[in-house]
């Protein structure tokens, strides 16, 4: 069952309605990006405040600081004039519930979805699988606080990120929709000149 039809009908109505929204320029007006998880339950554009045109989001399976989230982070302030980045994890997500060796051995026994039980993830599919994701980093999460401090380190210490980026980490809570901050995570980011 797709939803296919109700994507492109919702374009219609939304594409109805465009506007102005043509002579958005391509740099965010507001000079910042976020980068953050992909799971729906976010929604950036509501806990940032944002509208079309106002930055960059990035989204990944745990937000994480990955070498092509860190491209794309580099692109927004090289090209396209961002000065600020923030990184977002969050509670309950998905990455904290298994290891690479988890997943690696569930791809190497099927390419179908697993399932969850609330503890531990099962393999349900039938092969073939593929060891395509034996060598692939995940970047699992064990520690949501860490993980924060880790990517905004991660981020502030490659070579193409110059200084004067204020990097910012925050935990979003899937509760109650607030963001707390990571002050340790703050103070690696704190941008200098």
């Amino acid at each position: 069952m797709s939803v296919l039809s109700e994507v492109l009908a919702a374009n219609e109505v939304y594409s109805a309605s465009f506007g102005d929204k043509a002579n958005l320029p391509m740099p965010p007006k507001r000079r910042f990006a976020i980068l953050t998880c992909m799971d729906a339950r976010l929604d950036p554009a509501k806990f940032a405040g944002l509208a079309e045109g106002d930055a960059h989001v990035i989204r990944n399976a745990g937000g994480r600081a990955s070498d092509d989230a860190i491209r794309s982070l580099v692109i927004s302030y090289k090209l396209l004039g961002t000065r600020e980045w923030f990184v977002i994890h969050h509670t309950d997500c998905g990455m904290e519930t298994f290891t690479n060796e988890i997943i690696r051995n569930l791809l190497a026994n099927s390419l179908e979805t697993a399932k969850f039980d609330g503890q531990n993830w099962h393999d349900v599919g039938r092969g073939p699988g593929s060891r395509a994701g034996e060598y692939m980093e995940f970047l699992t999460i064990n520690n949501l606080e860490q993980s924060v401090i880790d990517d905004v380190e991660r981020i502030r210490s490659h070579p193409l990120v110059p200084n004067n980026i204020a990097i910012y980490g925050f935990i979003y809570d899937v509760k109650n929709g607030r963001l707390i901050e990571v002050p340790e995570a703050n103070r690696i980011g704190r941008a200098t000149t």
